[in-house]
Parts: C-alpha cells; sequence; structure tokens
C-alpha cells in the first residue's frame, strides 16, 4: 500500500479508563470516623475496543449524545490524554482545537501565545512571524493581541485559538465543539475557512452534537454510544439512524 494511501488517523482497539473512587470522605471528620472502612475503586469506561479509519483529505464527523465519549476520542487523537490500551497513528502535522483556552498561558500576551502554539506544535519562529498577522486579521481581536490573554473574553479565547489552529499548515485538523463559543459570524468564518483547508487536502475530525451541520460538512461520520463505537460510514445513514435513536430515547418513559 503506498504512502498517500494510508489513511491519515488510524484507531485500532482502543479503549480509555479513569479509577473512580466511591464513598469519598468529604471532611476531614469523616474520614477519621470511616478510617477503617475500605474505599471502593471502579473503573470507568469512557471508551472500549474502538476501532476507526479516517480517510486522508476527509471531513471526519464525531456524534453522540453528551457524555458519549466524542471529546474524549478527540483529546486522544491529540495526544492530550493517553489510551488505556490499543494504538492510534495520526499521519501529517496535527492542530487541535479542544477545550476554551486549552494551550494558552493565561499570563502572556495573545502574541506571545501564537509563538507559543507555533513551537508546541513544530513551527519556527520565522514561520510563525511569517504567519502572525495573518492570525490577528482573522482573530479579530485588534490591539487584545497585546494584552495577556487572561483578561480574554470565552470568545476572544476562541477567535484566537482558532485563527493559530487553521494557520500552523496542519495536515489534520481536530475541532471540538468549543467554536460554538463564538458569534454566529465568527462560526460561519470558521467553517468557511474548513472548507478551504479540506480542498487543499486538509483532514477535519469534527464533534458536533449539530447533525444538520455535519450533514452538511462531513463525508464520513463515526456514531459513539460510551464506551462503545456504534458505526462508521456514509454520512447520511449514519446520522439518519443516530437521529432515530435518539427520537426513540426521547420517546421512551424514564426508567425508574
Amino acid at each position: 500500500m503506498s504512502q498517500q494511501a494510508d489513511p491519515a488517523i488510524q484507531v485500532q482497539g482502543v479503549s480509555k479508563s479513569y479509577r473512580l473512587v466511591r464513598d469519598r470522605p468529604t471532611s476531614v471528620k469523616e474520614a477519621v470516623v470511616r478510617r477503617s472502612r475500605r474505599q471502593t475503586v471502579e473503573d470507568f469506561w469512557a471508551l472500549r475496543d474502538i476501532d476507526l479509519e479516517v480517510p486522508r483529505g476527509s471531513f471526519f464527523g464525531l456524534i453522540g449524545h453528551n457524555g458519549s465519549g466524542k471529546s474524549t476520542l478527540l483529546k486522544l487523537l491529540a495526544g492530550i490524554h493517553r489510551q488505556t490500551s490499543g494504538d492510534i497513528t495520526v499521519n501529517g502535522r496535527l492542530s487541535a482545537l479542544l477545550e476554551l483556552g486549552a494551550g494558552f498561558h493565561p499570563e502572556l500576551t495573545g502574541r506571545e501565545n501564537i509563538y507559543l502554539n507555533g513551537a508546541i506544535l513544530g513551527m519556527s519562529r520565522r514561520q510563525m512571524s511569517a504567519a502572525v498577522d495573518e492570525i490577528v486579521e482573522f482573530s479579530g481581536i485588534g490591539d487584545f493581541v497585546d494584552a495577556p490573554v487572561r483578561i480574554y473574553s470565552s470568545g476572544m479565547y476562541v477567535r484566537l485559538g482558532f485563527a493559530i489552529a487553521v494557520h500552523v499548515n496542519p495536515e489534520v485538523l481536530l475541532v471540538d465543539e468549543v467554536i460554538a463559543v463564538g458569534d454566529e459570524d465568527f462560526q460561519r468564518k470558521c467553517l468557511d475557512h474548513m472548507e478551504v483547508l479540506r480542498s487543499q487536502g486538509t483532514t477535519i475530525v469534527l464533534v458536533s452534537h449539530d447533525v444538520g451541520q455535519v450533514r452538511e460538512l462531513c463525508d464520513q461520520v463515526a456514531w459513539i454510544n460510551r464506551p462503545y463505537l456504534v458505526e462508521a460510514g456514509d454520512t447520511n445513514g449514519v446520522c439518519e439512524r443516530y437521529m432515530e435513536s435518539v427520537e426513540k430515547s426521547d420517546s421512551s418513559p424514564d426508567e425508574k
């Protein structure tokens, strides 16, 4: 198989668990009273046995209800968290816009954070200097670029974070629903720019609750329902079955 035919992202047998401590004391007094009682530790499986391939140059969507594991998978792909088991391969320079303010140092200015993020992504100072004006213009934050980011609003964080993520020549771009924090005009601007990146061969993975948006943008979709991958494939087919599942769940009486 040629290098060009290799997927942009390959996920093989990936699981992620967290250790949860039950009956944890909430005060010093309670801890003393219950010191002889053994705490219960459980494994919480956020993802289990996930197999997934994202083709090069595709616009790939991740859907599922709140807490389904979508964002956890995105963080594993970005290397923010490490999987409990399995293998993840990402082919190409990866850029990500995940949690609000992620990758920013609060005491540094916006401009300093641009250079910091570029360095983290392997970009030289010269490369970032060539891109900085375009990043600032795209973000629309104006003179605030020279203010510490700790004074930024959530919208300003998103604007600058997205501008950096898409102007570092990514081959793979991961985007969580954080862009929904921005105003409608900026959201449209982001989506339009992602389409430009896609036309240039960038692979994009988008987490979204907006099924209409996913249908409009994505070539393929994976539906996750913690901890398992339900299915992956054609956007319209997967989205249709996902919405049928949501409607059935909404119409079912609550179990007591």
